[in-house]
């Protein structure tokens, strides 16, 4: 267990953050001189913390917390871990009587089949046909199903999994593992399913994939927060795949879509959350528009901030997430929080990948990392080397291999498509493809943060 633990004077207000890694790690310490916060979690992705998983249990890690609380004197908790920390959060902050988003909803939101069936019910036109594989986990295809398919774990994190099939022999290739790897899928999902079990038992399994027909237009993410039942809506990002792939290539806030795509966003957001009893906490709401046509349809709902845009709102709107989050935990509106100086008129998260799996992308070396911050301050880098294992792991769970992330801002579209363009020549790596420009007056750009590079194995 992974647990850190700041000192600050006894008036702050304490709290815990569960698996408080990446993003989060960072969000998060922009506060810490108005905040205690501890971290309590392992690390999903590195040894030896993840031997963990090996016998984790929720029920468990959040008796093993409320026990503790007391003396740590924790008045409030948070996370935007998917796999594990939304629902640890929710089901520690009932135990204790702290705010919180309710248990159910996080289950209904993260349980992909279950909402779904909601969605059905409350906004049809926003929902896909979509159905549980008959199969489990490692089992034959069925025979009688109807190409092609988006194909999804009922409950998975990071776009594990999730892809596109044609035909029987491509969902096969895709649903059969080793022994290995469905010890880790069944280790992955059986703490969720246990929770389900006894809180949402009528969801049924998580152990299976969910099968959906395919709809193809521009991805959004709405992001907001909910305070005493009321949907407060914060902005869209775009999210831009590679050409021709499900692999996404970069997230940019603000974004052109359309008022009538916001509008109607907003709507369907408010029935879902409703309907599933949503009534405290971060959200974020994944969906495709087409404008042509008005139509949104909805991939799915996170409880939970997307933590990777929290820079990003911050750099252009003033408005950090990752503050919001922490009044949350507390019970406090964030609405009162006043709003910090923009720094930028857009911003993006760009993601660098590899679609060649013989390929093995070179590392920024510290000459050119040393370069990247002396041009571009505001950068935000991020790298993850990893092994052959490793890497044939991500193309078979996730179709590429996605060997850094960095985050920059800009005048305007062209000019941050720009400082991208020269920024990855500076660190050796190809540029993601051009921006569409924003639909709103550029603004101008007075400072930038310090650049911050960080290396994950």
């Amino acid at each position: 267990m992974i647990e850190k633990t700041n000192d600050h004077t006894v008036d702050q207000p304490r709290g815990l953050v569960l698996f408080n890694y990446d993003w989060d790690q960072w969000g998060f310490s922009r506060w810490s001189r108005q905040f205690s916060i501890d971290s309590v979690g392992f690390d999903l992705f590195n040894f030896p913390s993840n031997v963990r998983l090996m016998h984790f249990d929720l029920d468990t890690f959040v008796d093993r917390l409320a026990a503790r609380s007391k003396r740590a004197q924790w008045q409030g908790v948070t996370s935007n871990h998917e796999q594990f920390g939304a629902l640890a959060a929710a089901l520690l902050a009932e135990r204790m009587g702290w705010a919180g988003t309710p248990v159910t909803a996080v289950l209904a939101c993260q349980h992909k089949w279950y909402a779904r069936q909601v969605l059905e019910q409350v906004d049809p036109a926003a929902n896909t046909p979509a159905q549980p594989m008959a199969s489990r986990y490692g089992e034959p295809v069925p025979h009688d199903l109807h190409y092609p398919l988006f194909v999804k774990p009922v409950k998975a994190a990071f776009s594990v999994l999730a892809k596109e099939v044609h035909n029987r022999e491509e969902l096969a290739a895709l649903t059969q593992f080793s022994w290995s790897e469905l010890w880790v899928i069944r280790r992955l999902v059986e703490p969720f399913e246990r929770v389900v079990r006894q809180r949402l038992p009528h969801a049924g399994s998580a152990h299976r994939m969910l099968l959906e027909q395919p709809v193809h237009a521009l991805q959004y993410n709405l992001d907001g927060y909910v305070f005493g039942g009321e949907v407060r809506p914060l902005g869209v990002v775009e999210s831009v795949m590679y050409p021709g792939t499900q692999a996404f290539m970069r997230f940019a806030y603000p974004c052109p879509l359309a008022a009538a795509g916001r509008a109607r966003a907003v709507e369907v957001a408010q029935r879902f959350l409703q309907a599933v009893g949503f009534t405290h906490g971060l959200f974020n709401m994944e969906f495709v528009y087409d404008a042509s046509t008005d139509r949104l349809t909805v991939i799915e709902f996170n409880p939970r901030m997307a933590a990777q845009f929290s820079d990003l709102y911050l750099r252009v709107d003033g408005v950090d997430l990752h503050r919001i989050g922490l009044e949350l935990a507390f019970g406090r509106d964030p609405a009162a929080l006043p709003r910090a100086q923009a720094s930028a008129a857009i911003a993006a998260s760009f993601v660098y990948r590899s679609f060649n799996p013989a390929e093995r992308p070179t590392m920024p070396t510290p000459a050119q990392t040393a370069q990247l911050q002396h041009a571009f301050p505001d950068a935000r880098l991020f790298s993850f080397p990893k092994n052959a294992g490793q890497i044939a792991r991500d193309f078979k769970w996730l179709g590429s291999y996605r060997y850094g992330i960095l985050h920059l801002e800009g005048r305007d579209a062209a000019d941050l498509q720009a400082r991208c363009t020269t920024a990855s020549r500076l660190l050796g790596w190809p540029t993601p493809c051009a921006l569409h420009p924003p639909r709103r007056a550029p603004a101008a750009v007075p400072t930038h943060p310090t650049l911050l590079v960080e290396t994950y194995p």
